[in-house]
């Protein structure tokens, strides 16, 4: 780390701001972009003035932001409602969205996000979408809870079940596939549980099934008899496994790890880092909620390496722009978000499989790139993402007037999307690129908003 705010033998430490790490426009737009969907200019504007306290407090405890009407949760419930009798997968893709564009917890939607990859369940197996969208609010509900909450739940929920082929797995003939993801995806990780392991895990948890749609512990199809895991000897069922992998120390690291991928950029936090972070989480019930605030209210959080670090998957991506560009009233249509983001390689309750999205640099493939500078012309122009009118960059910006030009133009719009202008000449060259265009300034500022948005900088977080 170079900012001499950090000290790297107290990773998380509380952040307080310096000469040399200002709370400035920078790190708004960093705790917007990281713990959010990004921010509107009035967002931007209100945490600068209010400090990195307020703003830090009102993003993890979900309080309101901007006109948000006080029945966004009945109408999100009666929209999940209907996508779900629709039986097409693509409206129920389309309320999520809904709820990242919209709601007053964007911080509980990242949460719900990050689960809905930790878990990864895919309809194209479990074709339930009611099941799918129940899951989905079971992780949005625990989404900030001990950990031991979420798991519990988690690997009781009927899409995950079915998912993992609980439902096979019986004594005489048991299922491994539960077992094995239980130990190495959702709590302890590779090289912490053996082969042994898996296969007294899968006996432990025979006769967890799923009837009439939901979760069901049937004696009749159990193993009762003694198994051996991690070297004891017990009973063992379903539930005395979960607790038991809970305690584990592996646990608590593999939590901490998922939690500096979500808000620690490429080489920002070093694994001492992420120990420190995983005895905290150990000390405190692994709370989830807690560890996220240890995270967002740090030093290393607000460290200069940990600025535009993070490579921004595609909802984080496309939904950040919407609502940095000020694209909300009226709102793009979600069901052609979802749409843009399928292209870019994420297919929201379509994960590629039990591992999820590999995230990071994997998301900028060729084709992922050339779908994000589509998807910006798109923004841009309104048409694509269902406006029914292009962007007025230059009302967004704040320089309309007769002294409005591009340059001024871009200069804003640069600043409420990356933070500060990316180094010397930049500016310059997105204002010649943008003028080689037809048409007057609000068609070159389109242009501009929508090269700022295609370029390498507005890729990272």
């Amino acid at each position: 780390m170079t900012d001499p705010a950090y000290d790297s033998r107290d990773s998380w430490a509380p952040y307080r701001p310096t000469p040399e790490a200002p709370w400035d426009l920078r790190r708004v737009v960093h705790l917007h972009r990281r713990a959010g969907f990004a921010a509107t200019r009035a967002e931007l504007e209100r945490d600068l003035e209010e400090g990195p306290a307020a703003s830090v407090d009102r993003l993890l405890e979900g309080r309101a932001r901007g006109p948000l009407d006080a029945e966004f949760g009945r109408i999100a419930a009666k929209i999940g409602d209907a996508a779900v009798d629709s039986r097409d997968p693509e409206r129920l893709k389309a309320w999520w969205l809904l709820r990242m564009l919209s709601s007053p917890d964007p911080l509980g939607e990242r949460l719900t996000l990050l689960w809905h990859n930790h878990f990864a369940t895919g309809n194209q197996k479990v074709d339930d979408l009611a099941a799918m969208r129940r899951q989905n609010e079971t992780l949005r509900e625990h989404a900030r809870a001990p950990f031991g909450e979420l798991l519990e739940a988690a690997v009781r929920d009927p899409a995950l079940l079915v998912w993992l082929d609980a439902p096979a797995n019986r004594a005489g003939h048991p299922n491994e596939n539960l077992a094995r993801e239980l130990m190495e995806l959702f709590t302890l990780g590779i090289g912490h549980y053996s082969e042994d392991d898996v296969k007294e895990a899968a006996r432990a948890l025979t006769g967890w099934t799923v009837i009439d749609g939901a979760f069901v512990e049937n004696p009749t199809v159990h193993d009762a008899g003694e198994k051996t895991l991690f070297g004891e000897a017990a009973r063992w069922d379903g539930t005395g496994l979960v607790r038991r992998l809970l305690d584990h120390p592996a646990t608590a690291a593999r939590l901490a790890g998922r939690l500096c991928e979500l808000f620690m950029g490429e080489g920002a936090i070093d694994p001492a880092g992420v120990s420190a972070l995983a005895e905290a989480l150990r000390a405190h019930r692994l709370d989830v909620g807690r560890g996220v605030a240890t995270v967002l209210r740090s030093r290393a959080f607000f460290a200069a390496a940990n600025l535009g670090t993070r490579v921004l998957g595609p909802v984080e991506f496309v939904v950040g722009a919407a609502r940095a560009l000020e694209c909300l009233d009226p709102p793009p249509s979600t069901l052609l978000l979802a749409r843009w983001i399928a292209r870019m390689g994420q297919d929201l309750f379509y994960p590629p499989n039990v591992g999820g999205w590999p995230g990071g640099r994997a998301w900028l493939s060729s084709n992922g790139l050339i779908a994000r500078a589509n998807f910006a012309t798109a923004l841009a122009d309104g048409r694509g993402v269902g406006r029914p009118s292009p962007l007025d960059a230059v009302a967004l910006a704040g320089t309309s007037g007769p002294a409005a030009d591009l340059d001024a133009v871009v200069a804003s719009l640069a600043a409420r999307l990356l933070g500060p202008e990316p180094g010397p000449g930049w500016r310059a060259r997105i204002v010649a690129a943008a003028s080689r265009g037809p048409g007057p300034l609000p068609e070159a500022a389109r242009r501009a908003a929508a090269l700022i948005l295609s370029s390498p900088e507005a890729q990272l977080a």
